[in-house]
């Protein structure tokens, strides 16, 4: 599960709990961006402090876990290039999948050499309040290939040659990271949208004003 987290919010870590407990994954590896192409530098706090209230948001829950990969390699935080040394370490036994909400997902034809994505691992499409499920398939079948077809028994689309694209209807928690950075700037409340020792980093470190 990949991103920013600028800062991390219950939106996320509830999409992780039930992903996890729907496809039964052995862990959730969060790994965030460390110079993301997508995103501007402006209100971005350092790749340490975002690693950091991670850390405080994940703690306890032994299902998730954290890897610094991407700040580890030099240049642009690129998927696909995360996901090939991703599989490589992993092996082609292990079962990756890529977790991302639905209005990230239609946004993979800007990112770089995104048709690769569909070759490395498995995608799992997450619902965002205000985007329509069926723009999924418009995309897939317009953007990346129209062989994908919808098998509702596994609730994905699957492909002859491809990974499996799995989309899942969650708890809709509509918070976003950018919102809770422009109350934070205007010295609003942020209580119930992301963990108490996250506010309490973020207070304590002045991030965000």
């Amino acid at each position: 599960m990949g991103g920013t987290f600028n800062p991390v919010h219950l939106g996320h870590l509830r999409a992780a709990e039930e992903v996890a407990e729907s496809l039964q994954l052995r862990q959730v590896i969060f790994m965030p961006s460390a110079k993301p192409p997508h995103k501007s530098a402006t209100g971005l706090v350092s790749f340490d402090h975002r690693w950091r209230m991670l850390e405080l948001a994940l703690r306890g829950n032994p299902l998730f876990v954290l890897s610094d990969l991407e700040h580890q390699r030099p240049g642009m935080s690129y998927s696909v290039e995360t996901l090939t040394l991703l599989s490589s370490e992993y092996g082609e036994g292990e079962g990756l999948y890529f977790v991302l909400g639905l209005d990230a997902f239609l946004e993979l034809p800007t990112w770089k050499s995104y048709r690769e994505l569909f070759s490395l691992c498995h995608f799992v499409v997450v619902a965002r309040p205000g985007f329509a499920p069926e723009s999924l398939d418009v995309m897939l079948k317009t953007q990346v290939d129209d062989r994908y077809s919808f098998d509702s028994e596994i609730q994905g689309y699957v492909h002859p040659n491809q990974y499996v694209v799995y989309y899942r209807e969650i708890t809709l928690l509509d918070i976003s990271s950018s919102n809770i950075r422009n109350l934070l700037a205007h010295r609003s409340s942020v209580r119930y949208l992301l963990p108490d020792e996250v506010e309490h980093y973020i207070r304590q470190e002045g991030l965000y004003r």
